[in-house]
């Protein structure tokens, strides 16, 4: 899908639409549940897993291995999903007092959603280490004490995305205190473009209602 450098909402949705593999109503409520056992801060063995959904192991591990953006710890747990880890990482994701971290400023815009809780999210100024303080609930997001948020975007090769998203993505979206401080690191950072916060915020709303348009407002987790 070929777009413009700087593309409209919905047309950035439709690109992380089409880049993610499409599922069907078992698998989004795999994905969805995945989620909110990760949100607990621990690891999550495929057992436990296939018992929350009612579903055998085998399922569960077969459907899993089939996606990109796994990752695993020794024991065969998996410790990160599409934007969610129990290992600390840059943006520290705070949901129901447990501490979880995403992978890059995105996903903890988007993930509160998916989770139907609020989430407290503590990150940093990418350009001048600022810290950042936001809180992100499924429908609205508050910005706290800065009023001109902004995140660093790059439309990502599809076949990159999911061979290593976070390499290819999320090592470039980041979040910026304000628009000046951002615009100084995308001139530096070939590809990439800004958004304000809440931009972000409605590309991932436009892609959670399809990519999960069977189970989002009607799962209880």
């Amino acid at each position: 899908m070929e777009i413009a450098t700087e593309p409209g909402l919905d047309e950035l949705a439709q690109v992380f639409i089409q880049a993610f593999p499409p599922m069907d109503v078992n698998e989004q409520r795999l994905a969805l549940r995945l989620y909110s056992e990760l949100a607990k801060g621990e690891p999550v063995a495929i057992q436990d897993l296939a018992q929350a959904l009612d579903r055998s192991a085998a399922y569960v591990q077969t459907t899993l291995e089939g996606w990109p953006g796994m990752f695993f710890d020794d024991d065969g747990r998996i410790q990160g999903f599409w934007g969610l880890a129990v290992k600390p990482m840059r943006h520290q994701f705070k949901v129901s007092g447990r501490t979880v971290y995403t992978w890059c400023a995105w996903d903890a815009l988007f993930i509160p959603e998916l989770l139907h809780h609020s989430a407290e999210v503590t990150s940093s100024c990418e350009a001048t280490g600022e810290l950042i303080k936001l809180r992100i609930s499924p429908d609205s997001i508050d910005i706290g004490d800065h009023d001109d948020v902004m995140v660093s975007f790059l439309v990502p090769d599809e076949d990159n995305f999911q061979e290593s998203v976070i390499a290819s993505f999320c090592h470039f979206v980041y979040f910026f205190r304000d628009r000046p401080a951002g615009e100084q690191w995308v001139a530096e950072h070939e590809g990439t473009f800004l958004l304000p916060v809440e931009d972000a915020f409605t590309v991932g709303k436009k892609m959670n209602a399809v990519r999960y348009k069977q189970t989002l407002k009607t799962l209880e987790l």
